[in-house]
């Protein structure tokens, strides 16, 4: 790779111990992509979950922590993936004080390498979402696919090590989704119908990423009306989590696709037509609770205020099932405002728990499911549904009506 007299500096170890260990993750990452060099990044966004880092990856925080601080800090803005635990509510949850204090460790530790502990995996609708063109190195898939499309602004998936030596470098390899030729779009979809809900955009964005199937592959999607924010983020979500889709266009919506001749190199390779009985083959796939429903789940991605102003309508008044849990899940910056706001005390009247900086999968869920007895799962997120099975639920998906009524009786 080439690289700039910084950079090889750095690499040299002329700028301490941490910063020489991550040039040296990022030109292995970019030598295997066969990256040409390097580009500078303005922001970094670090998945960085106790169940997933571990005991060793939180000494190893630990360790760069040591370094004198004009060694160890960030080089650019670096926000941070929602955590494993709410400190304030994870004893209500039956979640272990091991956890809690792991998780302490690691914050204490990421707070000393100048890392802004957001904790969110909605950071594009809270803080400052970078501009079109701009390079970031952003790790949280959901983020990711949302910075590419509707921001247009470029990054690649990174994994967590990847992530944290861009922050500390303030460089990436220039591969993937940094390149103009691999922003092209592969494929092209068209719909007969527009999602009615959440749920529903979450939905077509499974049957998209589902058949799109690959990390390299650009979907571009006709619309007939314009998406919400709220229904791009569950849209792209689900996208990524299905087919590892890292970048969407929408003709005529998304920035870098004001139209469908100008995305594609020649025409289109082909039009898959999506019907709306596709919507309904996908959740019959999952099962219905009609008999009980042990947690209704509002996370995955995390809920805007707007979201969250919704919800509290449909359950102003109403009072959550005993055998059912309701649980939500937003940022430390919308649960303040909703706080403020008075919308997180008609939830918690209701019976239902706003947890702040978590997603529920990422809190330890198989154990949090066994702690409480929760096997059947019912939530609006197409992403979650994707991904909770593997955690020993059986889950299945509504709009937000059908599984706040579902809270209310305690089945669907």
């Amino acid at each position: 790779m080439k690289l700039t007299d910084f950079e090889s500096a750095m690499l040299a170890g002329e700028f301490g111990e941490p910063r020489r260990q991550a040039m040296q993750q990022l030109v292995s990452v970019g030598s295997f992509f066969d990256a040409g060099d390097m580009v500078e990044v303005s922001q970094a966004h670090i998945m960085g979950d106790t169940e997933s880092l571990g005991e060793s990856g939180v000494r190893y925080l630990e360790a760069l922590a040591a370094y004198p601080e004009e060694q160890r800090r960030v080089a650019v803005p670096t926000l941070t993936d929602p955590r494993g635990v709410d400190q304030a509510k994870y004893r209500g949850l039956k979640q272990r004080s091991s956890s809690a204090f792991l998780e302490l460790r690691a914050v204490s530790a990421l707070r000393s390498l100048g890392i802004l502990m957001t904790d969110t995996c909605i950071n594009y609708q809270t803080f400052q979402a970078p501009i079109p063109g701009q390079h970031v190195a952003f790790g949280d898939t959901g983020v990711v696919i949302y910075t590419n499309s509707i921001c247009a602004a470029r990054s690649n998936f990174e994994g967590g090590p990847a992530a944290l030596a861009a922050a500390l470098t303030g460089r990436t390899p220039r591969y993937g989704y940094h390149l103009d030729g691999n922003r092209r779009g592969t494929c092209l979809f068209e719909l007969d119908f527009e999602p009615a809900d959440f749920a529903e955009w979450g939905a077509l964005g499974a049957l998209i990423g589902s058949q799109a199937g690959s990390y390299w592959a650009v979907p571009v999607v006709q619309l007939k009306a314009t998406p919400s924010s709220d229904d791009l983020k569950h849209f792209g979500a689900a996208m990524a989590s299905y087919g590892s889709v890292a970048l969407f266009h929408l003709p005529g919506i998304t920035p870098e696709a004001p139209d469908v001749a100008s995305v594609f190199d020649g025409p289109p390779p082909g039009t898959h037509l999506l019907r709306r009985d596709a919507i309904e083959t996908y959740y019959r796939s999952f099962e219905r609770h009609e008999d009980r429903v042990d947690v209704v789940v509002f996370a995955a991605p995390q809920l805007s205020l707007l979201e969250i102003q919704q919800l509290a309508e449909l359950l102003e008044g109403r009072r959550v099932h005993e055998h059912t849990a309701l649980v939500v899940a937003t940022n430390p910056e919308v649960k303040a405002a909703a706080d403020r706001l008075g919308i997180t005390g008609i939830i918690e009247e209701a019976g239902g728990m706003l947890l702040s900086g978590v997603c529920f999968y990422q809190m330890y869920a198989r154990e949090l499911g066994q702690a409480n007895g929760w096997v059947r799962l019912l939530t609006n997120s197409a992403k979650l549904c994707n991904i909770i099975t593997g955690y020993g639920y059986r889950p299945a998906i509504a709009p937000m009506e059908v599984c706040v009524d579902a809270a209310i009786r305690g089945r669907m």
